[in-house]
């Protein structure tokens, strides 16, 4: 078992690798048996799981064939286009091999006829998100005059595209749609690569273009996010591969906006932040054709701490030379201060904010400590609003439906001793339903439990995490059988009782609610033996 105290997930061998590699189930345990040594028996599949899983490989192969359709492409006559803006912007062909970069031509049904003459049916090429198929037009490119950019997961398999168009078309960067494979919020460009830098810290870029310049310039720890506002998931996501990011926005006004709203997500993540000062120039990209790598080097030494990156933000709205204005910024850095937790830290920035912008430390600390004390509290970004009472009321009511589960697993003997008293429909919680479905059905079929046919019935990732921890996790039970015995008594009866709740609140029959009450009465006789 492991818990990440960073980021809060937590799980079992199997759910590791599932988040870290952004593995399926089978997908980890057929990694870590290969580690083993070991040979998988085939496994079992309903017709639902085989057909998800089936669509999968079929999504995978799809954007396989079609990433490397573009990397010809791009080397070819036809993709003279694409190649000559590449070199243009000083992306060399060492370059463009690590990164899969293609061209998609400005026939708009080019790579429709290229896949359907491999075999792929128009419905498969519907489900891929490359192309768009209409009845009455047939199959269209959903990208044409476009130089190509694959996503790739941490596994460097390919999930989906970006692609920049040639010219003044629009939209000038266009992504694919999210799949079965691709979800944005689970995934950022060149984490495969930046996942196995050197560095202790990776840096977030703004686009695709901007971490292909890093990456040639020798900064592998480059990753950008795919064309989508930044989340408390891929916060998460970096959480796993590092404690510290340096954010590397445009150094305009939407680009400081970007890095504020990104702040507070990865602090909340449990990342250091910094932020990397790039003036005069705008990008990365800029910079380094401008002033060279070494210089970018010295800039990412010398990155500013988050807050302070935040207070010079609240710095330039007013004019430090007029008094009036002046008394307005330190009022707003005081109150930045005041949400400073930690006392030592909070000294130590109140100093340096007084020595960078001419205050008296003293009347600085005295301003700080108002608004510490009167009530003053920063508007804390939606990502850091505490969950609502009824989120947390739902994970304490999931939270005995689960350990029973895991007991009747462990314990396959607790069917036949529960039988009369517990059944799958006291199990309320949608997910564990469905699992104490499939578990009662088999053991009262064969006598056993087989964890791998439950597994097989879930395609869906999460689902899949979350049955696994009922199978591998194990129960510490006491010495003594009598308090094993009251505390499987206990976990009985609070998932009858919130089972009786859940019918009471459902049914508007009198009858029915008095045979409710007299079984929820008869509970406080329940004495269960192992």
């Amino acid at each position: 078992m492991y818990y990440c105290f960073g980021c809060g997930a937590g799980g079992n061998v199997f759910t590791f690798i599932m988040e870290y590699e952004n593995f399926t189930f089978p997908e980890a345990v057929r990694y870590l048996a290969e580690r083993a040594g070991m040979e998988l028996p085939e496994q079992e599949l309903s017709a639902e799981a085989k057909q998800q899983a089936d669509a999968k490989v079929q999504l995978k192969e799809m954007n396989k064939m079609a990433a490397n359709y573009f990397y010809i492409l791009l080397h070819s006559k036809r993709g003279e286009k694409g190649l000559a803006y590449l070199t243009k912007r000083g992306i060399t062909g060492e370059t463009i091999k690590k990164f899969g970069l293609g061209y998609a031509d400005i026939y708009q049904d080019d790579l429709y006829r290229f896949l359907k003459s491999k075999g792929f049916s128009d419905e498969e090429l519907k489900d891929s998100a490359l192309v768009t198929i209409d009845e009455a037009r047939g199959g269209s490119d959903k990208f044409w005059n476009r130089v190509m950019f694959p996503i790739q997961d941490v596994n460097s398999r390919v999930i989906g595209f970006g692609g920049r168009v040639m010219g003044d078309g629009s939209p000038k960067y266009l992504n694919s749609r999210e799949t079965k494979l691709f979800d944005k919020s689970r995934n950022l460009y060149g984490l495969n690569f930046a996942r196995s830098s050197r560095e202790k810290f990776i840096i977030l870029c703004e686009g695709y273009m901007d971490v292909i310049s890093m990456h040639q310039a020798g900064f592998t720890n480059a990753v950008a996010a795919l064309g989508t506002a930044f989340t408390e998931g891929h916060g998460m996501l970096l959480k796993r591969y590092t404690n510290e990011v340096i954010l590397s926005f445009d150094s305009d006004e939407a680009g400081q906006r970007a890095i504020l709203r990104a702040i507070p997500i990865l602090k909340g993540a449990g990342l250091t932040v910094r932020v990397l000062d790039l003036t005069p120039y705008k990008d990365p990209d800029e910079f380094i054709k401008e002033l060279g790598s070494e210089e970018l080097k010295n800039r990412i030494q010398k990155a500013r701490s988050s807050f302070m990156f935040q207070i010079s933000v609240a710095a330039g709205k007013y004019n430090q030379d007029d008094p009036e204005e002046k008394t307005k910024f330190q009022h707003e850095a005081a109150k930045l201060l005041s949400g400073i937790r930690e006392p030592l830290e909070r000294n130590n920035y109140c100093e340096a904010v007084s020595r960078e912008y001419f205050m008296g430390v003293k009347e600085l600390k005295d301003l700080v400590e108002y608004y510490g004390t009167s009530g003053y509290v920063q508007e804390k970004p939606k990502e850091q609003e505490r969950r609502p009472a009824e989120v947390k009321k739902e994970e304490k009511r999931q939270e005995p439906q689960k350990l029973l589960l895991t007991w009747l697993v462990n314990e396959p003997v607790l069917f036949q001793k529960l039988a009369g008293i517990i059944g799958p429909d006291d199990f309320i919680e949608p997910i564990y339903h469905g699992a104490a479905m499939l578990l009662f059905e088999e053991y009262e079929r064969d006598g056993k439990v087989m964890p791998a046919k439950i597994l097989n019935q879930y395609t869906d990732m999460e689902d899949q995490k979350k049955i696994a921890e009922l199978f591998n996790t194990t129960l510490k039970l006491k010495p003594l059988p009598e308090d094993n015995d009251k505390a499987l008594t206990d976990i009985v009866r609070k998932v009858k009782e919130d089972s009786i709740e859940h019918k009471m609140n459902e049914s508007n029959d009198i009858m029915k609610w008095q045979e409710l009450i007299q079984e929820k009465g008869r509970l406080a006789k329940l004495h269960i033996s192992i």
